[in-house]
């Protein structure tokens, strides 16, 4: 097992990894939409706030020699179903035709009031 940190990724806010590789997989903690510099929430726009979580995973994936197309699940948690079309558009830009398996879900609450927050696992292709 091999814990994975970024600089260029927010600041863990609590007691956990960015993400851990283990075997062919890597396993990356839910990113919500904060600015990796200020630590604070990019917007209060759903669109917005996605493709910084994303972004934010593509630094922990980059750190660990993989990227976006590397991602075979992610699990997607909005605060409220209504932002799903709004999540989804912002999501489908920043995974370009890549179409990992991923499951969505309400959540009461996230941290700092975020609106989403994306976990995912990636496979390292060892050929």
């Amino acid at each position: 097992m091999k814990i994975i940190y970024s600089n260029n990724a927010p600041e863990a806010i609590g007691p956990y990894s960015q993400a851990i590789r283990t075997g062919n997989l890597l396993y990356c903690s839910g990113q919500t939409p904060i600015d990796p510099t200020t630590m604070k929430i990019v917007s209060t726009d759903v669109k917005e706030q996605t493709i910084r979580a994303i972004l934010n995973l593509k630094v922990v994936l980059e750190e660990a020699g993989l990227n976006l197309s590397n991602i075979i699940k992610m699990n997607v948690y909005l605060t409220n179903m209504e932002n799903f079309p709004q999540m989804n558009e912002a999501y489908a830009i920043c995974l370009g035709s890549h179409r990992p398996a991923r499951t969505t879900v309400a959540v009461l609450g996230l941290p700092y009031n975020a609106l989403v927050e994306i976990e995912c696992i990636a496979e390292f292709n060892e050929n």
